[in-house]
């Protein structure tokens, strides 16, 4: 398994060619080789984050692309993908229309035929979990829909390993309660990219922290995911309270260094 910094995490510091530039390099003398891309400048063009990266020694493993180019432009989103060498396409959060009982069954009818065209390409989409994954209800027009079904179960049914992958977000399954270890076993061959991020309690509150520096399990989560189809480990800290952005990656990276991961 390949250890990546998801991009998301330094967003305010990808927002044109010579920010991003700056930004790869100092993600590469961290030690990191892989990178996401997620949220960077919208004038960056597929060419020139290639590019940049490729002088860096940083391999894309994934991207979080726009819901409605992956639905309307797809072949277009393709070969941008071709360009930068990425292989997996992600879609970052399920659009809010979708997350519904009445509507859940929409977005598998939208997304099942640009699946399709994504996986003959060679590609594979990956969907990016949060917590409201995990909420149970009974869906309309779906098969073996019951109250106490989640919808990423009824994701897992409505999507085969090879039309959709899941970029499993550890914080984000330990912030529904549910067990990640658990949740990368029932995935083992959906999960080529996971995000690691850790979690620490503030008084009541719950908050994003750097990799091994939280309360999450992560010797066993490593143990799970050594099991299971994952390539790219990917360090994502939406929010960063412990030091700046970059500080942040680095210390989740030094952590990882330190337990055999690079």
């Amino acid at each position: 398994m390949k250890t990546g910094a998801q991009l998301y995490t330094i967003k305010s510091y990808t927002q044109n060619a010579k920010d991003f530039a700056c930004s790869m390099k100092k993600i590469a003398e961290m030690g990191y080789k892989t990178v996401q891309i997620s949220a960077v400048g919208k004038d960056l063009k597929p060419e020139q984050i290639r590019e940049i990266c490729d002088a860096n020694g940083l391999e894309i493993a994934l991207t979080h692309s726009d819901p409605n180019r992956i639905l309307y432009d797809t072949e277009a989103l393709i070969k941008e993908h071709d360009i930068m060498g990425c292989r997996y396409i992600g879609l970052g959060m399920m659009p809010e229309r979708y997350r519904t009982k009445e509507w859940l069954s929409h977005f598998m009818d939208d997304f099942k035929e640009p699946a399709k065209k994504i996986a003959a390409s060679g590609k594979l989409l990956m969907y990016h979990n949060h917590n409201t994954e995990f909420e149970a209800f009974e869906a309309e027009n779906l098969p073996n829909a019951n109250s106490k079904k989640r919808m990423i179960e009824y994701l897992m049914e409505g999507f085969a390993p090879d039309e959709m992958g899941i970029t499993l977000d550890t914080y984000w399954v330990a912030a529904a309660g549910a067990d990640v270890c658990e949740w990368i076993r029932l995935l083992k061959d959906r999960i080529p990219c996971v995000h690691l991020k850790d979690m620490q309690i503030k008084g009541w509150n719950q908050i994003m922290a750097p990799v091994m520096e939280g309360n999450l399990n992560f010797p066993a989560i490593f143990k799970e995911l050594e099991n299971s189809c994952c390539e790219y480990m990917l360090v994502e800290q939406d929010v960063c309270t412990q030091g700046t952005p970059f500080e942040c990656l680095k210390t989740s990276y030094d952590n990882l260094a330190k337990a055999g991961y690079r």
